[in-house]
């Protein structure tokens, strides 16, 4: 294969891969969007990072076993993984903000805060 056809094909791959990860970009918002359907979800999503449910269950006021029933979920559903080093954790595979998606503030309580203005008064 000369040259200028094997230039013509990588370029042709990277025009696909463009598009592909457009269209996968787009359906992922979609089903992020749909599974983290409350704030409090979002929240758990978001603090997911290999910390562990009770400890997430204090920062987000859901409990363990809801926590462990929604990553299992998300698992399924491509959105989370089992962390490589805690095989009783999980973490995000995708982080919101990267979506657009906004993450809800919570204030030291583990309470959902009305505005992010409220939760900085309450950290003061």
């Amino acid at each position: 294969m000369n040259d200028e056809k094997l230039d013509r094909i990588i370029e042709l791959l990277e025009e696909i891969l463009k598009w592909t990860r457009f269209e996968g970009n787009q359906r992922v918002k979609e089903i992020l969007l749909d599974e983290l359907d409350t704030d409090a979800k979002k929240i758990v999503y978001e603090l997911s990072d290999g910390r562990s449910s009770p400890e997430i269950e204090k920062m987000a006021d859901v409990t363990s076993k809801t926590i462990r029933d929604w990553w299992k979920k998300w698992a399924n559903r491509g959105l989370t993984e089992v962390h490589p080093e805690y095989k009783v954790r999980f973490h995000k595979v995708f982080s919101l903000g990267d979506f657009g998606i906004e993450i809800p503030k919570v204030n030291k309580g583990g309470k959902i805060a009305d505005s992010v203005e409220n939760a900085k008064n309450e950290e003061n």
